[in-house]
This record gives structure tokens, sequence and C-alpha cells, in this order.
């Protein structure tokens, strides 16, 4: 004879099958139902011990493991970084010296000297011819006053050619400057500093200014040129060579032969 079963035992109810896979709660007293089937087929994985990185799965852009010193040879990941990467160089650091250069490579007060005379005539001679044009047709004017009318005239001086040879000579010579400043900051060198084997660069890195920065430290030689010029020879017992305008740009002239 059957019973209908009991709705206060829980061991004569039918288990339910479980859709979604998980664990049902442990009965009374300690003892676990038996294991629900998986209704969809796949088998839980066991979760692997972690080694510090978030537990993703593969396509997720996260290493399974760390990376290991073979992987580095193989060029699976790229080396680290060694010590100090990404900091700034101290104040005063010399590349050149580092590099173990000596002080020889900067360049010397006469080989500036000489390449500041060349760049001068390469684009001072059209200028000054332009202008000595223009000043030797300035004339200084004659004038007289008529006694009885009071009334006086003049004649002679300056003519309009002559002011416009002044103006072309002027106009070039800027040009001229302009040229030499984007030159030097963007190669670091003119045709003077070629012809001497000479270049401007930065001092912590060796690198060329750009034509904004050199046309600061052209300004700057207004420094060198106070106090009788002292700044224009300082390079001749500096360290380093520099001028007043290469200390306050941190810039140096060194040699490239």
């Amino acid at each position: 004879m059957s019973y209908p079963p009991d709705p206060n035992n829980p061991y004569g109810q039918p288990q339910q099958p479980n859709p979604y896979g998980q664990q049902p709660a442990p009965g009374p007293y300690g003892q676990q139902p038996p294991q629900q089937p998986n209704p969809y087929g796949q088998q839980q994985q066991p979760q692997q011990p972690g080694y510090g990185y978030p537990q993703q799965q593969p396509g997720y852009g996260y290493p399974q493991q760390p990376p290991q010193p073979q992987d580095y040879q193989q060029g699976a990941y790229p080396p680290p970084p060694g010590p100090g990467y990404g900091q700034q160089p101290p104040y005063g650091y010399d590349p050149y010296a580092a590099a173990g250069q000596v002080s020889a490579s900067y360049a010397h007060w006469g080989r500036r000297v000489a390449a500041s005379l060349v760049d001068g005539v390469i684009v001072g001679v059209l200028p000054g011819i332009l202008y000595g044009i223009g000043i030797s047709q300035v004339k200084v004017a004659t004038c007289t006053t008529d006694p009885t009318s009071y009334q006086t005239s003049c004649s002679g001086g300056t003519s309009g050619a002559a002011a416009i040879f002044i103006l072309l000579g002027a106009l070039l010579a800027l040009a001229g400057g302009i040229w030499l400043t984007y030159q030097v900051g963007t190669t670091g060198q003119t045709v003077g500093k070629k012809a001497l084997n000479i270049r401007l660069v930065r001092e912590y890195d060796g690198q060329v200014l750009g034509f904004g920065l050199a046309l600061v430290r052209l300004l700057c030689h207004a420094l060198d040129s106070f106090a009788c010029y002292v700044g224009w020879l300082w390079p001749l017992w500096d360290d380093k060579k520099q001028t007043f305008a290469d200390k306050i740009m941190s810039t140096v002239v060194v040699t490239t032969d």
C-alpha cells in the first residue's frame, strides 16, 4: 500500500534538476544532497591559482602567467626599462662628459669668431653694397634766404633713390639674419659653422634648439654686449666655452670633426 509523500520529510521529495548549474543548499544534519546533472553539458573548470593578474579568459589582453626571463629572450615581451627610466637628468648634466668625451669637444673661441665672420660676409655683402650706394647719394642741403623777401630756398639734399637703396639694404640684412637664425635653430649649423666644423646644440641632450628658441638666443646676445662686450669674450676662459646667451639658453657649441 503506497502513501503520499510527507511534505515535512526533506529526504522523501524528488530532486528537481537545477537549470543554472548551481549547487543546492546542504540538507540538515550536515548531509549533502546528490549532485545534479548540468543541463548544458559543460564541465566546470577548476580555478587556477592567481599570479597577481585578474582572472580573465584568454583574449582579453591579460596574460595567463607573468612573463618569465626566457620570454624576454624569445621576444614575446619587451624587456623591462632600466633604472632611472623616465626621470629628468639632473641640473648641470653634461651628455658629452657622460659619453666619455672631454671638454675639447667644445668649440674654441677662435672657431666661433671665424664662423661668424664667414656668415657675416655671406649675408652682409649685398646689403652693404646697397647701403653704401644710398649713403653716397645723400647730400647736404644748401639753403639761402633772400634779404628782401625773407624767402628761403634750398637745393641738394637726400634724393628718393638714396632712401630706397638704404631701405633695401636694411631689409636684406634683416632677411639674412632671420635665415641664419632658422638654419642654426633647425640644423645647428650655418654656412660658417659648417665650414669651421662646429654646431650649436642644447646642453642637456645634444639636440637642436628650434627656430623659436634660436630667435630668443639671438636676442639674449644683447647681454653679451653689456659691460664692454665681456659676454662675447667669456668663452676664452669658460669651461664649456659659453657666452652669456649660451648660459641663459643652456646651449653649447661643439666640434663635429
